[in-house]
């Protein structure tokens, strides 16, 4: 099975970030972390990205606020899928970060969730994984049925409720 990074790029995103954790966790996926700033430790982020496919890396979260070039940064420097999660911020309510991760040049794509939305980001990049390994398909097909399940549910007592 292919791992999957997540790189922040402060521990102040990692209230955010335990979200993607938590998800892989369920999932028993195998994942590294790591904090490394597109500004501040350009050359690690840089040297993480060019590896990451050597290094067995079948996709990348990427979470940061405010500039938020943290995923462009890595997809420059390879071709593993990235996924960005722009953190909500003080200064503009996190719009600042989505706007940076979502307007990336033609050529270096990054998929990019809900600013915050980290559950999101690591079940993406269990997908991508997933369209070759059916072990991860089967489980997130589950997954969505179990969600599902616990709607209707919620629905029936709504309808029981009111419904008469």
């Amino acid at each position: 099975m292919k791992k999957i990074g997540i790189i922040m790029g402060s521990d102040s995103d990692l209230g955010v970030v335990e979200g993607a954790i938590d998800t892989l966790k369920k999932f028993g996926a195998e994942y590294e972390v790591h904090i490394y700033s597109a500004h501040r430790t350009p050359v690690e982020a840089s040297e993480f990205s060019k590896n990451a496919r050597k290094n067995g890396f079948g996709a990348i979260i990427c979470a940061a606020g405010k500039a938020a070039h943290l995923a462009g940064a890595i997809a420059a420097n390879t071709t593993v899928p990235v996924i960005g999660i722009p953190i909500k911020s003080s200064t503009l309510d996190g719009l600042d970060a989505l706007l940076s991760t979502v307007q990336m040049p033609g050529g270096i794509p990054v998929a990019t969730v809900a600013i915050d939305g980290a559950k999101n980001a690591a079940l993406l990049a269990l997908e991508i994984l997933a369209v070759s390994d059916e072990k991860i398909a089967q489980k997130l097909d589950d997954d969505r049925a179990e969600n599902s399940k616990a709607v209707l549910e919620k629905n029936r007592a709504v309808e029981e409720k009111y419904n008469k």
